[in-house]
């Protein structure tokens, strides 16, 4: 008796099935399809993101041979197609080493500009780069004002980058003669436990630069006393 009921409970459960394939099947169809094609359409695009990274590399590595052999306009130009067409990690490293070159090729000025572009625009590490090697890039002429707010964002006291900072803002103080106050920075940095050890050691080694006279100005040295008399020293003394 189980046994009529459990093939008439089958029966109607496969009608039922054969009701919803009639109304629904197309739906299932398509639905399916359209998981294959996303599917397929996702790894191709994986594939092409891989060729591109692949591609951009080659020309990456082409651009920092360049570089390095002492052809700094050439690797800009290269780097800067790279920043236009490659993939978004490679772009912006490329934008950074763009800046590099150009300050490497005598172009301080437009090398700036690009490193402030980097830097307001990105705000991860390769930003805070980017400030730091413009500010470097600017130590020399700039006004202490200038570096200090192009240097702002880092001066926070959580920043990891907030030592170099302080670091560049010291050397413009010894720039301009301050130099009490570049000792007393230099001589803090050297002591900061949480600065880079490098940093340290160079800290150290201005703040005892700085007080052993390093930074006085003495003024020029004076050109030598002509010898009285010319003919003497052309070997022509007088019988």
């Amino acid at each position: 008796m189980s046994d009529i009921f459990r093939e008439v409970e089958e029966d109607v459960r496969r009608e039922r099935l054969e009701k919803l394939w009639k109304q629904y099947g197309d739906f299932i169809i398509a639905g399916m399809a359209a998981v294959i094609v996303g599917v397929a359409g996702f790894k191709l695009w994986q594939h092409y993101e891989a060729q591109q990274q692949l591609k951009a590399s080659a020309i990456y590595a082409q651009a920092m041979q360049l570089s390095d052999g002492d052809k700094a306009d050439e690797a800009a130009q290269i780097f800067a197609k790279i920043a236009k067409s490659a993939p978004s990690g490679y772009a912006a490293a490329a934008k950074l080493s763009e800046a590099d070159a150009l300050l490497a090729a005598g172009k301080t000025s437009q090398a700036v500009t690009l490193y402030k572009a980097i830097a307001d625009k990105d705000t991860s590490t390769l930003g805070s780069v980017a400030r730091v090697r413009a500010a470097w890039a600017m130590a020399d002429t700039a006004s202490r004002s200038d570096l200090q707010a192009l240097l702002a964002p880092l001066a926070d006291g959580k920043s990891a980058w907030r030592f170099m900072a302080r670091e560049i803002l010291a050397y413009c103080d010894y720039r301009d003669g301050r130099l009490k106050q570049a000792q007393g920075e230099y001589e803090s940095l050297a002591n900061e436990p949480a600065a880079p050890q490098t940093l340290r050691q160079r800290a150290t080694a201005m703040a005892a630069f700085i007080h052993t006279g390093g930074g006085a100005n003495y003024g020029t040295v004076p050109p030598p006393a002509a010898p009285a008399d010319a003919s003497v020293q052309k070997g022509n003394a007088p019988q």
